[in-house]
């Protein structure tokens, strides 16, 4: 077993946090999908609690913590009746949204790679689980949203790139037996700063070489 990044009580606070903003990003598309108010439930959700399902059913650890812990099943409940009331004034403070979002990213990436480790996966698929945990859930909003996945579009700034340095970091220590509390931090931070630098330049990941169409075009289609 791994040490524990933080105690248990503060992991819980922290997963509580991630949870409630990655939901509210999933009441927010049904808002705009014109979804009433059980679509905006199971978005907020399927958002909040799906990367984390996924990665607990796949190494094994079950019945899945979002089924244990009502505080994880209830805070995306909390975010949906802020989103239902409120939101227009959610809207306006979308850029803020968008920080904490990426702490998150951050934090699940790097909890849910030591999680899948400590379950006996190898350092490659606890990395893989890793960025499952972070992104997870925002894919499974879209696919329901009847959306292209935000991870796959090319218009879109770096999303799994960050999560996937966070998750990357955090195997290279466990090999070297460096993870600890402080180092896994570290992780933390580089994944969220990533994906705010990727927000803030419009980083985008490359297409492939000699294209012919152009981007013009693909908006279109």
């Amino acid at each position: 077993m791994q040490t524990e990044l933080f105690s248990h009580s503060v992991q819980h606070v922290l997963d509580l946090v991630g949870i409630f903003v990655f939901a509210i990003s999933g009441a927010l598309l049904a808002v705009r999908k014109n979804y009433d108010v059980f679509g905006m439930a199971v978005l907020a959700e399927v958002t909040a609690l799906g990367g984390g399902l996924i990665r607990d059913l796949i190494i094994g650890a079950v019945p899945p913590a979002a089924f244990t812990d009502l505080g994880y099943f209830l805070t995306p409940l909390i975010a949906t009746v802020v989103v239902f009331f409120l939101h227009p004034q959610v809207e306006r403070i979308n850029s803020a949204i968008s920080v904490f979002d990426a702490a998150g990213l951050g934090l699940f990436c790097v909890a849910g790679t030591t999680k899948a480790y400590d379950y006996g996966l190898n350092l490659t698929a606890s990395a893989t689980l890793g960025l499952a945990t972070a992104v997870g859930g925002g894919v499974l909003r879209d696919l329901l949203g009847n959306e292209a996945p935000s991870l796959l579009r090319w218009d879109r700034d770096l999303y799994a790139v960050p999560a996937i340095a966070g998750a990357g970091i955090v195997v290279v220590l466990i090999k070297f037996q460096a993870l600890t509390t402080g180092t896994g931090v570290l992780a933390v931070i580089t994944a969220f700063v990533l994906r705010l630098l990727a927000m803030r330049y419009h980083w985008r990941a490359p297409r492939a070489w000699h294209r012919r169409t152009t981007a013009a075009e693909d908006l279109q289609l």
